[in-house]
Protein backbone atom coordinates (compact mmCIF):
# COMPACT_ATOMS: atom_id res chain seq x y z
CA UNK A 1 0.00 0.00 0.00
CA UNK A 2 1.27 3.24 -0.84
CA UNK A 3 2.70 5.66 2.04
CA UNK A 4 0.08 8.48 0.59
CA UNK A 5 -2.80 6.21 1.42
CA UNK A 6 -2.09 7.50 5.31
CA UNK A 7 -2.37 10.85 4.44
CA UNK A 8 -5.56 12.88 5.52
CA UNK A 9 -6.37 16.70 5.51
CA UNK A 10 -7.26 18.12 9.53
CA UNK A 11 -7.59 21.47 10.26
CA UNK A 12 -5.76 22.23 12.98
CA UNK A 13 -8.30 23.36 15.57
CA UNK A 14 -9.33 19.60 15.52
CA UNK A 15 -6.64 18.45 17.23
CA UNK A 16 -7.73 18.29 21.00
CA UNK A 17 -5.41 19.94 23.51
CA UNK A 18 -7.59 19.87 26.50
CA UNK A 19 -9.70 16.31 27.41
CA UNK A 20 -13.04 16.34 28.09
CA UNK A 21 -14.68 17.89 31.26
CA UNK A 22 -15.79 14.41 32.05
CA UNK A 23 -13.69 11.34 30.71
CA UNK A 24 -17.21 9.74 29.34
CA UNK A 25 -18.08 12.98 27.63
CA UNK A 26 -16.74 12.81 24.50
CA UNK A 27 -18.26 11.75 21.36
CA UNK A 28 -18.27 8.38 19.74
CA UNK A 29 -18.67 7.61 15.80
CA UNK A 30 -20.03 4.24 15.51
CA UNK A 31 -19.31 2.06 12.34
CA UNK A 32 -20.63 -1.20 11.46
CA UNK A 33 -18.66 -3.52 9.22
CA UNK A 34 -21.45 -5.27 7.99
CA UNK A 35 -23.81 -2.92 7.10
CA UNK A 36 -21.89 0.20 6.61
CA UNK A 37 -23.91 2.00 9.25
CA UNK A 38 -23.22 5.17 10.45
CA UNK A 39 -24.04 6.54 14.07
CA UNK A 40 -23.00 9.71 15.91
CA UNK A 41 -22.93 8.59 19.92
CA UNK A 42 -21.76 9.99 23.22
CA UNK A 43 -19.03 7.94 24.78
CA UNK A 44 -21.40 7.35 28.07
CA UNK A 45 -23.34 5.34 25.39
CA UNK A 46 -21.09 2.41 24.62
CA UNK A 47 -22.91 -0.24 26.43
CA UNK A 48 -25.85 0.27 24.58
CA UNK A 49 -23.81 -0.25 21.32
CA UNK A 50 -22.39 -3.83 22.55
CA UNK A 51 -24.05 -7.22 23.02
CA UNK A 52 -21.87 -10.18 24.20
CA UNK A 53 -18.48 -8.80 23.73
CA UNK A 54 -15.70 -8.90 26.04
CA UNK A 55 -14.16 -5.84 26.41
CA UNK A 56 -10.17 -6.36 27.03
CA UNK A 57 -8.35 -3.20 28.02
CA UNK A 58 -4.64 -2.72 28.19
CA UNK A 59 -3.90 -1.88 31.93
CA UNK A 60 -0.46 -0.06 31.24
CA UNK A 61 0.80 2.94 33.05
CA UNK A 62 2.10 5.63 31.65
CA UNK A 63 5.55 6.79 33.90
CA UNK A 64 7.27 9.97 34.70
CA UNK A 65 9.62 9.97 31.72
CA UNK A 66 10.53 13.06 30.36
CA UNK A 67 13.75 13.71 32.30
CA UNK A 68 15.37 17.57 31.50
CA UNK A 69 19.19 17.94 30.60
CA UNK A 70 20.28 21.05 32.09
CA UNK A 71 23.43 21.15 29.83
CA UNK A 72 23.30 21.29 27.40
CA UNK A 73 20.01 21.88 27.85
CA UNK A 74 17.56 19.07 26.17
CA UNK A 75 15.58 16.13 27.50
CA UNK A 76 15.81 12.38 27.70
CA UNK A 77 12.14 10.78 26.96
CA UNK A 78 12.49 7.25 28.66
CA UNK A 79 11.19 4.60 26.01
CA UNK A 80 11.19 1.38 28.12
CA UNK A 81 13.18 -0.41 30.79
CA UNK A 82 16.02 -2.63 29.89
CA UNK A 83 16.63 -3.79 33.46
CA UNK A 84 17.27 -3.18 36.58
CA UNK A 85 17.93 0.65 36.96
CA UNK A 86 18.88 0.41 33.10
CA UNK A 87 16.67 1.81 30.39
CA UNK A 88 16.26 2.53 26.09
CA UNK A 89 15.81 6.10 26.33
CA UNK A 90 15.58 8.61 23.31
CA UNK A 91 18.43 11.90 24.16
CA UNK A 92 18.83 14.92 22.77
CA UNK A 93 20.84 17.02 21.79
CA UNK A 94 22.26 13.99 20.59
CA UNK A 95 25.12 15.20 18.73
CA UNK A 96 26.13 16.77 21.69
CA UNK A 97 26.32 13.94 24.17
CA UNK A 98 28.77 10.93 24.84
CA UNK A 99 28.60 8.07 26.44
CA UNK A 100 29.69 7.58 30.29
CA UNK A 101 28.80 11.08 30.34
CA UNK A 102 26.37 11.63 33.32
CA UNK A 103 23.70 13.98 33.08
CA UNK A 104 21.65 14.49 36.44
CA UNK A 105 20.05 11.45 37.52
CA UNK A 106 20.62 10.13 34.26
CA UNK A 107 24.22 8.42 32.50
CA UNK A 108 24.27 7.58 28.89
CA UNK A 109 25.86 4.39 28.33
CA UNK A 110 25.86 3.24 24.46
CA UNK A 111 24.05 5.24 21.97
CA UNK A 112 21.82 2.94 19.74
CA UNK A 113 20.83 5.20 17.08
CA UNK A 114 18.35 7.70 15.65
CA UNK A 115 18.81 9.36 19.12
CA UNK A 116 18.10 6.07 20.80
CA UNK A 117 20.63 5.25 24.02
CA UNK A 118 20.99 2.49 26.46
CA UNK A 119 21.18 4.40 30.34
CA UNK A 120 21.65 4.31 33.20
CA UNK A 121 18.83 6.02 35.31
CA UNK A 122 19.53 7.08 39.30
CA UNK A 123 16.02 6.00 41.65
CA UNK A 124 12.93 5.46 39.77
CA UNK A 125 11.65 7.63 36.66
CA UNK A 126 10.90 11.18 38.47
CA UNK A 127 9.86 13.48 34.78
CA UNK A 128 7.37 15.01 33.45
CA UNK A 129 4.24 13.54 31.77
CA UNK A 130 5.72 12.45 28.16
CA UNK A 131 2.78 14.27 26.11
CA UNK A 132 3.14 13.89 22.48
CA UNK A 133 4.04 17.14 20.64
CA UNK A 134 1.24 18.34 19.38
CA UNK A 135 -0.53 19.33 22.48
CA UNK A 136 0.93 22.51 23.25
CA UNK A 137 -1.69 23.28 26.27
CA UNK A 138 -0.28 22.33 29.77
CA UNK A 139 -2.16 19.53 31.52
CA UNK A 140 -3.46 20.78 35.12
CA UNK A 141 -4.00 17.03 36.21
CA UNK A 142 -1.30 14.51 34.82
CA UNK A 143 -3.94 11.73 35.56
CA UNK A 144 -5.63 12.69 32.65
CA UNK A 145 -2.80 11.13 31.03
CA UNK A 146 -3.78 7.85 32.64
CA UNK A 147 -6.69 5.35 32.35
CA UNK A 148 -8.65 5.13 35.31
CA UNK A 149 -7.62 1.44 35.51
CA UNK A 150 -3.84 1.78 35.09
CA UNK A 151 -1.32 0.06 37.09
CA UNK A 152 1.53 -1.65 35.68
CA UNK A 153 4.18 1.25 35.33
CA UNK A 154 6.13 0.86 31.86
CA UNK A 155 4.65 3.26 29.00
CA UNK A 156 5.70 6.41 27.31
CA UNK A 157 2.65 7.34 25.90
CA UNK A 158 -0.83 6.24 27.06
CA UNK A 159 -2.93 3.55 25.48
CA UNK A 160 -5.45 6.55 24.59
CA UNK A 161 -8.90 4.59 23.16
CA UNK A 162 -8.94 4.05 27.44
CA UNK A 163 -8.81 7.87 28.47
CA UNK A 164 -12.83 7.71 28.02
CA UNK A 165 -13.71 5.44 30.01
CA UNK A 166 -14.78 6.50 33.83
CA UNK A 167 -15.56 3.63 36.99
CA UNK A 168 -19.32 3.56 36.56
CA UNK A 169 -19.01 3.04 33.01
CA UNK A 170 -16.68 0.06 33.31
CA UNK A 171 -19.06 -1.58 35.91
CA UNK A 172 -21.60 -1.71 33.34
CA UNK A 173 -19.46 -4.23 31.26
CA UNK A 174 -17.49 -7.90 30.93
CA UNK A 175 -14.06 -6.40 31.41
CA UNK A 176 -10.65 -8.22 30.66
CA UNK A 177 -7.04 -7.06 31.21
CA UNK A 178 -3.54 -7.21 29.03
CA UNK A 179 -0.48 -5.32 29.77
CA UNK A 180 1.46 -4.25 26.72
CA UNK A 181 4.30 -1.22 27.45
CA UNK A 182 3.59 1.26 24.74
CA UNK A 183 7.12 2.83 23.23
CA UNK A 184 8.88 4.27 20.29
CA UNK A 185 7.12 1.72 17.63
CA UNK A 186 3.43 2.87 18.31
CA UNK A 187 4.25 6.56 17.70
CA UNK A 188 6.80 6.80 15.64
CA UNK A 189 5.43 7.66 11.97
CA UNK A 190 5.71 5.76 8.50
CA UNK A 191 8.11 7.13 6.45
CA UNK A 192 9.06 4.73 3.72
CA UNK A 193 7.29 4.65 0.25
CA UNK A 194 4.72 1.44 0.90
CA UNK A 195 3.55 1.29 4.12
CA UNK A 196 4.41 -2.74 4.16
CA UNK A 197 8.35 -1.62 4.48
CA UNK A 198 8.10 -0.20 7.97
CA UNK A 199 10.19 -1.47 10.37
CA UNK A 200 8.38 -2.25 14.31
CA UNK A 201 11.20 -2.74 16.87
CA UNK A 202 8.64 -4.57 19.11
CA UNK A 203 7.16 -3.51 22.60
CA UNK A 204 7.18 -5.63 25.76
CA UNK A 205 3.52 -7.34 26.77
CA UNK A 206 2.35 -9.53 29.03
CA UNK A 207 -1.18 -11.78 29.91
CA UNK A 208 -1.95 -13.77 32.39
CA UNK A 209 -2.93 -17.81 31.88
CA UNK A 210 -6.69 -16.77 33.45
CA UNK A 211 -7.30 -13.27 30.94
CA UNK A 212 -6.53 -15.35 27.96
CA UNK A 213 -8.27 -18.06 28.86
CA UNK A 214 -11.07 -16.35 29.34
CA UNK A 215 -10.15 -14.15 25.96
CA UNK A 216 -10.04 -17.32 23.62
CA UNK A 217 -13.50 -18.86 25.33
CA UNK A 218 -15.31 -15.31 24.57
CA UNK A 219 -17.99 -15.43 21.70
CA UNK A 220 -16.79 -11.68 20.91
CA UNK A 221 -14.28 -9.64 21.85
CA UNK A 222 -13.55 -5.95 21.87
CA UNK A 223 -10.28 -4.46 21.61
CA UNK A 224 -9.65 -1.08 23.86
CA UNK A 225 -7.14 0.62 21.42
CA UNK A 226 -4.37 -0.77 18.97
CA UNK A 227 -2.00 -2.10 21.86
CA UNK A 228 -4.60 -4.07 22.93
CA UNK A 229 -5.64 -5.19 19.16
CA UNK A 230 -1.50 -6.13 19.06
CA UNK A 231 -0.85 -8.35 22.11
CA UNK A 232 -4.43 -10.43 21.46
CA UNK A 233 -3.16 -10.89 17.57
CA UNK A 234 0.50 -11.77 18.68
CA UNK A 235 -0.88 -14.25 20.88
CA UNK A 236 -3.35 -15.35 18.66
CA UNK A 237 -0.82 -16.14 16.41
CA UNK A 238 0.88 -18.39 19.26
CA UNK A 239 3.72 -16.23 21.03
CA UNK A 240 3.95 -16.67 24.59
CA UNK A 241 2.25 -15.06 27.45
CA UNK A 242 4.79 -12.88 28.01
CA UNK A 243 7.55 -11.34 25.62
CA UNK A 244 7.86 -9.04 22.71
CA UNK A 245 5.72 -8.36 20.47
CA UNK A 246 6.85 -7.10 16.39
CA UNK A 247 3.55 -7.74 14.54
CA UNK A 248 2.89 -5.18 12.52
CA UNK A 249 -0.93 -5.40 11.43
CA UNK A 250 -1.29 -3.77 7.76
CA UNK A 251 -4.02 -4.20 4.99
CA UNK A 252 -4.36 -7.61 3.89
CA UNK A 253 -3.30 -9.23 7.40
CA UNK A 254 -5.78 -11.81 8.97
CA UNK A 255 -7.42 -10.98 12.55
CA UNK A 256 -7.87 -13.50 14.37
CA UNK A 257 -9.46 -13.01 17.89
CA UNK A 258 -10.30 -9.64 17.78
CA UNK A 259 -13.58 -8.94 16.77
CA UNK A 260 -14.76 -5.32 17.70
CA UNK A 261 -12.04 -2.35 18.11
CA UNK A 262 -12.54 1.18 20.02
CA UNK A 263 -9.75 3.42 19.16
CA UNK A 264 -8.92 7.48 18.80
CA UNK A 265 -8.45 9.30 15.16
CA UNK A 266 -4.88 8.39 14.60
CA UNK A 267 -1.86 10.49 13.37
CA UNK A 268 -1.51 10.82 9.34
CA UNK A 269 1.46 7.92 8.47
CA UNK A 270 1.10 6.07 11.55
CA UNK A 271 1.06 2.53 12.19
CA UNK A 272 -1.92 2.84 14.08
CA UNK A 273 -3.79 4.14 10.78
CA UNK A 274 -2.32 1.27 9.19
CA UNK A 275 -3.96 -1.35 11.74
CA UNK A 276 -7.37 0.67 12.05
CA UNK A 277 -7.83 0.14 8.09
CA UNK A 278 -6.20 -3.19 7.97
CA UNK A 279 -9.21 -3.78 10.59
CA UNK A 280 -12.41 -1.51 8.61
CA UNK A 281 -10.95 -1.37 5.25
CA UNK A 282 -8.66 1.72 3.49
CA UNK A 283 -11.24 3.54 1.20
CA UNK A 284 -14.05 3.11 4.59
CA UNK A 285 -11.71 4.61 7.09
CA UNK A 286 -10.47 6.99 4.70
CA UNK A 287 -14.09 8.08 4.12
CA UNK A 288 -14.84 7.94 7.75
CA UNK A 289 -12.32 10.08 9.12
CA UNK A 290 -13.28 12.78 6.09
CA UNK A 291 -16.78 12.13 8.05
CA UNK A 292 -15.33 12.99 11.24
CA UNK A 293 -13.68 16.15 10.11
CA UNK A 294 -16.78 17.08 8.80
CA UNK A 295 -18.56 16.47 11.68
CA UNK A 296 -15.55 18.34 13.55
CA UNK A 297 -14.97 15.91 15.73
CA UNK A 298 -11.33 15.90 18.07
CA UNK A 299 -8.62 13.94 16.97
CA UNK A 300 -6.11 12.22 18.98
CA UNK A 301 -5.11 11.79 22.29
CA UNK A 302 -6.85 13.78 23.95
CA UNK A 303 -10.01 13.71 21.08
CA UNK A 304 -12.84 11.49 20.64
CA UNK A 305 -12.95 7.76 20.10
CA UNK A 306 -14.69 5.56 17.08
CA UNK A 307 -16.57 1.96 17.73
CA UNK A 308 -16.03 -0.43 14.85
CA UNK A 309 -18.49 -3.32 15.12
Amino acid sequence: MDLAALDYELPEELIAQHPAARRDESRLLVYERATGAVRHRRFAELPEELGRELVVVNDTRVVPARIPIASPRGEVLLLERAGGNEWIGLARPTRRLRAGARYGAVELIEHLGEGRWRLRLEGEPAGETPLPPYITAPLDDPERYQTVYAREPGSAAAPTAGLHFTPELLARLDVERVTLHVGLDTFRPVTEETVEEHVIHGERYEVTPAAWERITAAERVLAVGTTTVRTLETLARGAPLAGRTELYLTPGCEFRRVNALLTNFHLPRSTLLALVMAFAGVEEVRELYRLAVAERYRFYSFGDAMLIL
